[in-house]
Order: structure tokens, then C-alpha cells, then sequence
């Protein structure tokens, strides 16, 4: 479609409406209900495609990655507004041991300046995607519209793009002592899962040898994106085990996005409150879009038969494990350099997914790869 369409008022109203959702929703609810979509989507283009019919609705497409629910729109829209919200002081998350701009499961309400912020942010976020998809960006196009809004609301509203000297950015060390920003830290990381006998000190500066007004008392000086899940053996671990999975739901589906959405779904858990639910998407993604990158596809969901009859089941399992390790350590490294040290939500998911879609890319372009599946080529 023409970028001239793509760019129609009608869109970019929708986009306003669907940004301003995700901030009253919540960012992390609405990428919740993202997820949901894109299981019914794809059951439902596959069951259509199985039965010999055309789908008439893309609703993966126009739905869960349009401007309804689309991460790109809604999530960052809302992830935007609460940052501005925080710097408004019109949010206080008393129960949350980070800087409350990381509160990304916390709905906003109805207020008319919020929800302003969160349209504006949802109409950059997918005019970002809907410019990279165009001119045939080689990266998820979605993806890089979430990473561009999250460091374009660090800048609007003043906050650090990082937060740390380079040097410091994969040092996780102060978060294991309990080193405070502000105040005095508690008497032991909030999970339990610091290495027995770790000291713990009492207080200290920002990494930046500053504290933003809008600190907690006590805030912990570094702030892991999963507490309970930072550590490279685990994160490593994890993605083995998701790409394998991943890898194999494309192999007998024939879809790339069904094991995201499900991934993404199962962030419900997370959301009602259930300890220790692992983010999955980035290493389930790059999984599943490989096996369809091996088979040769140019889509996002095809028959299962063309996979099957393209790429043998082991080749399958396997590149999925492997893409799914690419993507758990390489959310791992960017959530240390551009959340941990920060004080509001660049979602490394959205980060490590523009990673390994390029990757695809560009092993494609190299003819290691049969196709690139749904990633642009340019």
C-alpha cells in the first residue's frame, strides 16, 4: 500500500484513539489483549486456509498489529503517558519497588491530557512502523515503532535515554547489593534472588550522580527488567527452550506469529499478579520466523504442508533453539543498557525482536536463507 494511504487521516485518527486505549487500559494490559488477537487471528486464517477459502479479515494484521492493539501504537502510547503522568505527578505506585514509569501494567484513567499524550505517542508509533514497512526497512517494522517511541517520550519528557556511563550499562551488581538511589535500601533484593551473602549497602547516588524529583524513597539503583530472570544462564537457558517450542508450532502450523501470541497472552498471568512469569515473545518470534525464513515462505502464516515440505522436523527444532537463545540474550543485554539504569519502560522484547528480524534479513540477503518470511527486505 502506497505510504500516502498508510498515512490517510482516517488512520492516523485511529492510531490517536488507539494510543490514547493503551494509556487509559495500560500498556502492558493492552499488549495482553494484543496477544489474545493474534491467537484468534492466526487460528483463524489457518482454519480458513485448511478449508480452502480466502481470509477476508487479517485480523493478526489489521487488528492485533494495526492501530486497535498494535504494540507499536497502543503499548507505546502507553508506556508515553505514563512517563508523563509520572512527570506530572499525577501517578504514585506506594506497592512498586522501581520508578513508577516502569508501572506499565498501571491503567491511567480518563484524564483528557493523558490520554492526549498516549494518542500523540500512538500516531508516532505507527507512522514510525508504517514509514519502515514502505520504504522495506529490513526489521520488524512494529518492533522498531516501539523502540522509537520509548526513547522519543525519554527525550519529550526529560528523562535519560540510558542512565548509566557506558562502561557501567551491563553492570547488574548494585541491584544484587540492594544499593538504594535514594534513602535506604531494603534489607534484601525484593525476589530473593540475590547470591547468599551478598552485602547490602545503605544508600547511595543514581548512576548518573543525580536523583530526578519524581524518585521513591529507597528506589533501588538498578532495576532489572525480570528480577527473577537477568542472569545469562537463565536467560539463556529459557530461550532454548521457547525456540525449540516456537520452532516447532511453526513447523506444524505454518505460522510465524502463533507462538507470539500465545507468549503474549500468558502475560494475563503476569498482569493478575502470578510470581515469576517469564516474557517469552522476543525468543518465540525469531523462532518461528526462521523455520518460515528455512522453508522459504513470504508470509507470516502459510499451509503447514510447505513448511513441512520444505524443512525437515530436526532442522526445524534446532533453528528455532538456536534463534531463541539469539533473542533471550540479546533482550538480556539491551534491557541493561536501556532500562535497567533508566527510569522509564523501553521494552527490551520490542528491542531484541528489531535484532534478530534483522538478522533474518540480513542472512537472506546473504542466501543463507532461503527467504526472510515476513521481515522486509527492502
Amino acid at each position: 500500500m502506497p505510504l500516502v494511504d498508510l498515512l490517510a487521516v482516517d488512520l492516523l485518527l485511529a492510531a490517536f484513539a488507539g494510543g490514547a486505549l493503551g494509556a487509559s487500559l495500560g500498556a502492558l494490559n493492552s499488549f495482553v489483549l494484543c496477544g489474545l488477537a493474534v491467537v484468534v487471528g492466526e487460528a483463524y486464517a489457518l482454519a480458513t486456509r485448511a478449508a480452502g477459502g480466502s481470509v477476508p479479515v487479517d485480523v493478526t494484521g489489521q487488528v492485533a498489529f494495526g492501530v486497535v492493539l498494535g504494540p507499536h501504537v497502543a503499548f507505546g502510547g502507553g508506556a508515553a503517558a505514563l512517563a508523563y503522568a509520572v512527570r506530572r505527578g499525577y501517578v504514585d505506585a506506594p506497592g512498586f519497588e522501581f520508578h513508577p514509569a516502569k508501572e506499565v501494567t498501571a491503567g491511567l484513567g480518563g484524564r483528557p491530557d493523558v490520554l492526549a499524550v498516549g494518542g500523540a505517542f500512538g500516531v508516532l508509533g505507527f507512522v514510525v512502523a508504517a514509514v519502515s514497512g514502505t520504504l522495506g526497512v529490513p526489521t520488524d517494522p512494529v518492533a522498531l515503532g516501539v523502540v522509537a517511541s520509548a526513547l522519543a517520550h525519554r527525550a519529550a519528557f526529560g528523562y535519560s535515554l540510558v542512565g548509566a556511563p557506558v562502561g557501567r550499562l551491563l553492570d547488574m551488581s548494585p541491584y544484587e547489593r540492594g544499593e538504594a538511589v535514594v534513602g535506604r535500601a531494603s534489607d534484601s533484593v525484593a525476589d530473593g534472588d540475590a547470591a547468599p551473602g551478598d552485602p547490602v549497602a545503605d544508600g547511595g547516588t543514581g548512576a548518573a550522580g543525580s536523583v530526578a524529583a519524581d524518585d521513591p524513597p529507597g528506589r533501588i539503583r538498578v532495576e532489572p527488567w525480570l528480577p527473577y530472570l537477568y542472569r545469562w544462564r537463565d536467560v539463556t537457558g529459557l530461550g532454548a527452550v521457547v525456540g525449540v517450542l516456537s520452532g516447532y508450532l511453526a513447523y506444524v502450523t505454518g505460522s510465524a506469529f502463533l507462538s507470539f501470541g500465545l507468549s503474549v497472552a500468558a502475560l494475563a498471568l503476569l498482569v493478575g499478579g502470578a510470581a515469576r512469569v517469564p516474557v517469552t515473545h522476543h525468543m518465540a518470534l525469531p523462532a518461528s520466523t526462521v523455520v518460515l525464513a528455512l522453508a522459504g515462505t513470504a508470509r507470516g502464516s502459510v499451509l503447514p504442508g510447505a513448511v513441512a515440505g520444505a524443512v525437515s522436523p530436526t532442522v526445524a527444532l534446532l533453528a528455532g533453539g538456536a534463534f531463541g537463545v539469539l533473542g533471550a540474550v540479546l533482550g538480556e543485554l539491551l534491557q541493561r543498557v536501556f532500562y535497567a539504569h533508566s527510569e522509564t519502560h523501553l521494552d527490551p522484547p520490542a528491542a531484541s525482536i528489531v535484532c534478530t528480524s534483522s538478522c533474518i534479513a540480513v542472512l537472506a540477503w546473504l542466501g543463507v536463507l532461503p527467504s526472510a518470511a515476513w521481515v522486509p527486505l527492502g
